[in-house]
């Protein structure tokens, strides 16, 4: 079994999803008990806050130094918007890194999908780093057109569900947020912040949901086994 070395604590509710679904996909297919072989390096995720995430890339590569130091085999940023660095740390630290963009988008191509709608942080739908890597599988991607829109969820993400609050309110405002992208042509949605499959999943929808957590997970779940 391959070692894989976890950047977490961005946030820590997400990271417990990943170390939830790693352990029991690796259990699935070996049975037993038969589990990952893993390092968690859980980040301050308020130092993180008070940098921004676009002055992160130092707290986020330390991070993944310490992890190559341990020994792991490959690399895992257990958050989205984390990916805005992803290139920069896989060509700094030398270690493969397993890319949640690229893992969605293979699921997303799977489904034969074409245009999708993106739900995340401000920054992962605002900025180009997320959406350009899914282009470049032949997608078109939408996002919330209002920024005040945008302002609302990012505001969710950091106050409510980053902190591991569930708020009915959001919930339902997140799922109606998803149907106007719906409206506008999506044929499938991208939850898109590992926080976010807190509030909604498939069941609440008719066209295919792309969880990035599980997808993320179950593609660091065939690296280790692979």
């Amino acid at each position: 079994m391959k070692k894989v070395g976890l950047v977490g604590g961005i946030s820590w509710i997400s990271t417990i999803d990943y170390y939830k679904l790693i352990n029991e996909g690796v259990n699935k297919k070996l049975g037993g008990l038969q589990f990952a072989e893993c390092l968690i390096y859980s980040i301050n995720f308020g130092d993180l806050q008070e940098k921004s995430w676009k002055q992160s890339y130092e707290i986020l590569l330390n991070a993944c130094l310490s992890l190559k130091k341990s020994g792991v085999d490959a690399l895992v940023l257990c958050a989205n918007t984390a990916h805005m660095y992803a290139d920069e740390i896989e060509k700094e630290i030398g270690l493969p890194l397993i890319h949640i963009g690229t893992e969605t988008a293979k699921a997303i191509t799977q489904e034969k999908i074409k245009t999708v709608g993106l739900l995340g942080t401000q920054f992962t739908m605002e900025m180009d780093f997320y959406k350009d890597h899914l282009k470049s599988f032949g997608l078109e991607v939408l996002i919330p057109e209002k920024q005040e829109t945008r302002d609302y969820m990012q505001h969710v993400l950091k106050e409510e569900l980053g902190r591991g609050i569930v708020n009915p309110d959001s919930k339902q405002n997140y799922i109606n947020i998803a149907n106007e992208l719906i409206a506008r042509g999506a044929q499938g949605i991208i939850l898109g912040c590992t926080e976010i499959p807190l509030l909604m999943d498939q069941s609440h929808f008719s066209i295919p949901v792309f969880d990035t957590t599980k997808i993320h997970s179950e593609a660091i779940v065939n690296f280790m086994l692979g």
